[in-house]
């Protein structure tokens, strides 16, 4: 059976490294909000220490104690910030920002892959129809160097015909060769992309019925749904917040610490032989100067927040001019369509009157040899056009923001970056990964 394009978006979709290496990364993302949220909840300190050690005291009548003490101390500290300048809660905001940002630049790889797919699909499927079109030519051709041989034994043309039906039936190998080479690059992009050789593929059906209608209706699309702005959206919204997280250093920090502890033969007097404490402490420290660090690391995150929307309205700007390429681009691929079929059409007209017309002697062989050279270069347009209207349909698709497995209904489930997230954002132990690693 053949494979169809969607079929093999979903090989890909599945498969690629790309795709896969980067969902690890936002699953390492998704960590740095547990992280953040570490600093809402207790510290907990065991210690223990063991020894031994050797006392020797002069007392006040001037006679000699010794002993040999083998001391060991147990403790228990239990610490709680209450407050610290609200860095906890700016870190976890940052965090989740941080996520968020990093899921749109997941979505932008997934439309990179998808688009990488149909560009390496189409370019295999066109590339074999350029190899049967340039075997058809060659039959055609070496079927006129046998009639124009036979004609010249018949004394009805000269041999200079025959050395032109002998050019372009050489001409016509060449570009024989320089399809199946193609076809051959061709395919193995296409298991590089796709993750297996492929096959038998079907034709393509371009996708403009999931774009929006109108250049400005594209364009306002972008602006809401393309993940390179969402993301950078985003990243603002880090920038702003780590503002209030340099800020938050030049508060006061207000915690509380517990701990317990019991120790023995730790007396070098001699006169105890162990003791247990126990307190609980209140603490609040007060930063007065620390050089002009905190100050400079808010100033620092000022100057990166405008920078940042700088960045966002770069993105943007960008957006807008890959729409407006993509969609002038698809547009022009449907004239050309229309213009490709016309011309294989009229070509083969032509090439039938020619044909006719050199049978009875009203042209020359080298009329024929013309004539369907410019059928085989109208058949090669035609694919050509073909292909680049397919490609121009989803390239305005992934320009717009839409290429995904959601949009393009394509037969496999869509990985979900959030169910990773829901499962280590409030997980207070534990080493391995949810996948169990």
């Amino acid at each position: 059976m053949a494979e169809t394009l969607p079929e093999a978006l979903v090989r890909a979709y599945q498969s690629s490294p790309q795709l896969n290496a980067d969902r690890a990364r936002q699953r390492g993302a998704d960590e740095n909000v547990p992280q953040a949220l570490s600093g809402y909840r207790p510290q907990i300190v065991a210690s223990l220490s063991v020894g031994l050690q050797a006392v020797r005291n002069t007392l006040p009548d001037n006679s000699i104690e010794g002993t040999t003490l083998r001391p060991w101390t147990i403790g228990l500290t239990v610490t709680q910030v209450l407050f610290n300048g609200n860095k906890a809660t700016n870190s976890v905001r940052v965090a989740e920002f941080q996520v968020l940002s990093g899921r749109e630049a997941l979505r932008n790889t997934g439309q990179g892959v998808l688009l990488d797919a149909t560009t390496a699909y189409m370019n295999v499927l066109a590339n074999q129809a350029l190899v049967e079109s340039q075997r058809t030519n060659v039959n055609v051709l070496r079927e006129i160097q046998a009639t124009t041989q036979r004609r010249l034994a018949a004394g009805d043309v000269t041999p200079t015909d025959t050395a032109q039906a002998e050019a372009r039936l050489s001409r016509g190998l060449a570009d024989l060769n320089a399809a199946e080479v193609a076809l051959d690059i061709s395919k193995a992009l296409y298991t590089q992309v796709i993750g297996a050789p492929p096959s038998q593929l079907a034709a393509a059906a371009p996708v403009d019925r999931l774009s929006p209608i109108t250049m400005n209706a594209s364009i306002g699309t972008a602006y809401h749904e393309h993940p390179a702005v969402l993301g950078a959206r985003y990243d603002v919204d880090v920038a702003e917040t780590m503002i209030k997280v340099a800020e938050g250093t030049l508060l006061p920090t207000v915690a509380v610490q517990a701990s317990a502890s019991r120790s023995k033969q730790s007396d070098t007097t001699l006169g105890t032989f162990g003791t247990d404490q126990a307190s609980i402490l209140g603490q609040i420290n007060l930063p007065i100067y620390d050089g002009g660090m905190a100050a400079s690391q808010t100033r620092q995150a000022k100057e990166l927040a405008s920078q940042s929307r700088m960045v966002l309205e770069h993105v943007r700007d960008q957006t807008r001019a890959a729409v407006v390429g993509a969609w002038v681009s698809n547009e022009g691929t449907k004239i050309a369509l229309t213009a490709a079929e016309s011309e294989v059409r009229a070509a083969d007209v032509a090439l039938q009157g020619v044909r006719r017309e050199a049978a009875g002697g009203q042209r020359t062989t080298i009329d024929v040899l013309n004539a369907q050279q410019d059928l085989t270069n109208a058949r090669s347009r035609l694919i050509q056009a073909q292909r680049d209207r397919i490609i121009a349909s989803y390239t305005l698709l992934s320009a717009v923001g839409r290429l995904d497995v959601h949009t393009l209904n394509l037969d496999t489930p869509d990985y979900l970056p959030e169910v990773h997230y829901h499962q280590v954002r409030d997980a207070w132990h534990g080493l391995r990964t949810p996948s169990g690693q």
